[in-house]
C-alpha cells in the first residue's frame, strides 16, 4: 500500500459514499491532514459528528471554481477525485451542468494539482464511461481522458494522475438497492429489463482499490478490478422475494448490460490476477511499468452479461443484509 504516513489528502466530494469510507479508511494511518472538499455545508455538518479526529478539515467549495481549488490544495500530497453529477436521469434533463461538474471540474482538478504540486492524483470513473450511451458516461469518459493526458500536460512537474474505473456500488447513495428496500411494502419492485446485468463492488473493496493503485501508478493508467456481475431480477429476488416484478421497460440514457474494457481498449491493456490496466498511449510509456501482466485476445471486451464471475441470489442477499 502507498505510504501515506505524514502526508495531507484532499478528497473531492469527500461527503459521499466513497468519501465517508474512504477517509475513515485512511485515518487509520499515521497521515498528517485529510481535507474533505465538497459543496454541501449540511452534509460537512453531519459528517462532522461522526469525524472528530482533529486531523481532519472541512472545506466548502466547487470543483467549478479553480481559485477555491488553488486555495484548498496548498500543501496537499494527495487527492482522490469523487466529486461528479452522476445521475443518469439529472445529467440527461441538465447536460451543461454535467459538463461543467464532470469537464471543466476535471481540467481545474488538473491545474490546480500541477501548479500546487500534488503528487499523485486519482479519479475515480464508471463504468458508463466505456462506450457510453447517456450524458454521464460521454461526460466521465471525456473527464478520463482528460486525466491520462494531464501526465503530458505536466510537462517537468512531479504531478501523476491516474484513473480507477468501477461498476456499481453496492448501497452507495443513489443506488438501486435502497430505493427497492423503501418500496417493497407495495409489493411490487419496477425492473426496467429482465435481462439486465450490473458489475458489483462493495464500498469496502473500492476504497482498498484506490489505496492499492495509488501505490502502483506510474501515472496515466485506467485501473479496472475484477468484479462480478449480478442479474438485477436475482437482486429484487434477494431484497424481497415475496414482491411481484413489474417491466416497466428502460430508461433513457440506460444500458441493458455495462462494459469496463470496450474491444478497441483491450488492445492495450493488460490483465492481472484481481485487475485489469489500460495502458495510456504516451511516447515515454514503458511496458515495464506493467510489468508481470498479461496480453488479451484479440477480440476481448470485459462486459457484465459475459463475466466468468456472478453473484447468486444468496451471495446478494448476505451484501445487502450487511449494509
Amino acid at each position: 500500500m502507498y505510504d501515506l504516513n505524514g502526508k495531507t489528502i484532499l478528497v473531492t466530494g469527500g461527503t459521499g459514499s466513497f468519501g465517508k469510507k474512504f477517509i475513515a479508511k485512511v485515518l487509520q494511518q499515521d497521515v498528517k491532514k485529510v481535507i474533505v472538499f465538497s459543496r454541501d455545508e449540511l452534509k460537512q455538518y453531519e459528517m462532522a459528528q461522526d469525524f472528530t479526529d482533529p486531523r481532519i478539515r472541512f472545506f466548502i467549495g466547487d470543483v467549478r471554481d479553480k481559485e477555491r481549488l488553488y486555495r484548498a490544495f496548498d500543501g496537499v500530497d494527495v487527492v482522490i477525485h469523487a466529486a461528479a453529477l452522476k445521475h443518469v436521469g439529472a445529467c440527461e434533463y441538465n447536460p451543461f451542468e454535467a459538463v461543467k461538474t464532470n469537464i471543466h471540474g476535471a481540467q481545474n482538478i488538473i491545474e490546480a494539482a500541477i501548479d500546487r504540486g500534488v503528487q499523485r492524483v486519482i479519479a475515480l470513473s464508471t463504468d458508463k464511461a466505456a462506450s457510453p450511451v447517456n450524458l454521464y458516461g460521454a461526460t466521465k469518459l471525456a473527464s478520463d481522458k482528460i486525466f491520462v493526458a494531464a501526465n503530458s500536460y505536466a510537462g517537468n512537474k512531479e504531478t501523476k494522475f491516474a484513473v480507477v474505473r468501477y461498476g456499481n456500488v453496492v448501497g452507495s447513495r443513489g443506488s438501486v438497492v435502497p430505493f427497492f428496500k423503501r418500496i417493497k411494502e407495495t409489493g411490487k419492485l419496477p425492473i426496467t429489463d429482465e435481462r439486465m446485468t450490473r458489475f458489483w463492488i462493495t464500498l469496502d473493496q473500492g476504497v482498498q482499490f484506490v489505496l492499492d493503485n495509488l501505490e502502483r501508478m506510474y501515472g496515466g493508467e485506467i485501473f479496472i478490478p475484477k468484479i462480478p456481475s449480478m442479474k438485477v431480477t436475482d437482486l429484487a429476488t434477494a431484497i424481497a422475494p415475496e414482491c411481484e416484478i413489474e417491466v416497466v421497460g428502460i430508461r433513457p440514457g440506460e444500458k441493458l448490460h455495462e462494459a469496463m474494457i470496450t474491444e478497441d481498449d483491450a488492445r492495450r491493456t493488460m490483465e492481472f490476477d484481481s485487475y485489469y490496466v489500460i495502458q495510456p498511449e504516451f511516447p515515454w510509456w514503458s511496458d515495464e511499468n506493467t510489468n508481470g501482466g498479461k496480453t488479451l485476445p484479440e477480440g476481448f471486451s470485459y462486459v457484465s452479461n459475459v463475466n466468468e464471475d456472478w453473484l447468486t441470489v444468496e451471495q446478494l442477499r448476505e451484501l445487502v443484509e450487511g449494509m
